[in-house]
């Protein structure tokens, strides 16, 4: 499985803080410094229509590809599917990577990973100009109970992790901080927050959407140096439901 988007953006952070440091640079996230307290919780009705996917190749053909993205992004391939490449060890004696709460590790994991027992899950990584990246991932249950018990158990997790820290894989420390963010609602159930992720002076800022769309739910991420354009992203959140629903028939 490809690092989790947290992990990849502290990776970010490091390539961005030497480059602060050649030029210079403030390293400020354009106005991602003050946060809005998060929304209230949202719940999804357990009942609602619409068909499993039946596998991960069905649901990963479903995912924004390319040409729904803003133009200069490139598809990211996956290490282990698309490159053949062994596993990532996640213990390996060199990985100095904490968390504290530890819990708030999984922040932006995909969703079948919070929340395990998804027949078919998939997902997507892109990045563009300005090292800006976009990635979704999804995770299709067999009802719309178990869907709504997802979308339940990624906004429970972030009430508990509205500020936490933690180290890179170098043992660099780094400050997240989680709040909340204005999006028309979406599908049939939706969520936003905004995750700002610090290091030696420099931010990322990743904007965040999750759907819930019959019973797949679907987490949308955008990170960059400054927040992605409010409209463009709730065109991608728009573009993502029509391609999720209906689902087809397994």
């Amino acid at each position: 499985m490809r690092r989790g988007p947290v992990a990849a953006a502290c990776s970010l952070l490091a390539v961005l803080a030497l480059s602060a440091c050649s030029s210079n640079a403030s390293g400020d996230a354009g106005d991602a410094g003050s946060l809005e307290p998060l929304g209230p919780v949202v719940t999804a009705a357990p009942d609602a229509a619409g068909t499993p996917f039946a596998d991960r190749a069905a649901l990963k053909a479903a995912l924004l590809d390319v040409g729904d993205l803003p133009v200069g992004f490139t598809p990211v391939p996956d290490p282990e599917e698309d490159l053949g490449l062994p596993p990532a060890s996640e213990s390996a004696d060199s990985d100095k990577s904490s968390t504290d709460p530890a819990d708030c590790a999984a922040v932006l994991s995909p969703v079948a990973d919070q929340r395990p027992g998804a027949p078919a899950s998939a997902s997507g990584w892109f990045t563009g100009p300005g090292f800006a990246t976009i990635d979704q991932d999804a995770a299709s249950y067999a009802t719309g109970a178990d869907a709504a018990q997802a979308f339940a158990a990624v906004q429970d997790r972030l009430a508990g992790c509205t500020q936490y820290s933690g180290t890179d894989a170098d043992g660099v420390q780094v400050q997240y901080r989680i709040g909340g963010r204005e999006q028309q609602p979406s599908g049939d159930a939706s969520t936003a927050f905004r995750l700002v992720t610090t290091s030696e002076g420099v931010s990322l800022v990743s904007d965040v959407v999750v759907v819930v769309v019959g019973s797949t739910v679907t987490q949308l991420v955008a990170t960059g140096q400054d927040p992605i354009d409010a409209g463009v992203f709730g065109d991608l959140t728009n573009t993502a439901v029509a391609k999720l629903a209906p689902a087809p028939a397994g």
